[in-house]
């Protein structure tokens, strides 16, 4: 039986990419980075494979809609269009106007910097969760996204570890406690490691081999990043 640190190098070395780094975001404690990861974990939260919600990130982020100001003064259909240009289409309508919304709400409540709300929260990941979850589109699941993300440039939160996570995290033979998880971890890693673990709850690797020190299954793109309100196949939870 392979032991937890050598299980924790392969899945950083296979899949230590979080979701954020993917979709582009140089992700840093800064208002515009902060809300290309609402963006992000807003489009993550509908029934799509993430692979999807990734690229329609990325295309949103191509337009130049890149602070909430930028993607409230954007017109629908150029949201729209947006979304449709990373196949983002069964849900482009009603993400469109959720993303405006959200944006709009960022700017009045917020003015356009999540680090007012980081310090609103006082950092507690109860009360983060409590004020993502008004902005639209974003509920228990896409809080829990943003959260796992951004723990990187939020230490308060840390060590952050949902439950899809830490159910990976089990599996694999690894602590489910965020704590004893995050020893594990070399410094700086740990998103990276929760995003690797997330990807094994959605088919990246097989567990069992992993955990038997057989190597698992290297993933493909499509099998690293599914997401579904079903818990066999999602992002989320």
């Amino acid at each position: 039986m392979a032991q937890p640190r050598a299980i924790v190098t392969t899945l950083l070395e296979r899949h230590g990419r979080t979701y954020a780094e993917e979709a582009g975001i140089a992700l840093v404690d800064r208002p515009g980075p902060l809300y290309q990861l609402l963006v992000l974990a807003t489009l993550l939260s509908t029934r799509i494979r993430a692979g999807v919600g990734v690229a329609a990130a990325r295309e949103l982020f191509a337009a130049r809609y890149r602070t909430p100001r930028a993607m409230a003064d954007a017109s629908w259909q150029d949201r729209v269009d947006a979304l449709g240009r990373g196949h983002y289409r069964r849900y482009d309508e009603r993400t469109a106007t959720m993303l405006g919304n959200g944006a709009l709400l960022c700017l009045d409540r917020w003015h356009g910097d999540l680090r007012r709300l980081h310090r609103a929260a006082n950092g507690q990941p109860t009360a983060l969760r409590t004020e993502l979850t008004a902005f639209p589109g974003i509920g228990p699941t896409g809080a829990a996204i943003y959260l796992r993300e951004v723990q990187g440039v939020w230490p308060d939160i840390a060590p952050y570890l949902d439950r899809r996570a830490a159910g990976a995290a089990r599996r694999l033979g690894l602590p489910g406690s965020p704590a004893e998880l995050a020893e594990l971890a070399p410094d700086g890693q740990l998103p990276r490691l929760v995003a690797a673990l997330v990807r094994v709850s959605l088919g990246a690797e097989d567990p069992d081999r992993l955990r038997a020190g057989g190597g698992g299954r290297p993933a493909g793109r499509a099998g690293a990043a599914r997401t579904s309100r079903r818990a066999p196949a999602t992002a989320r939870r």
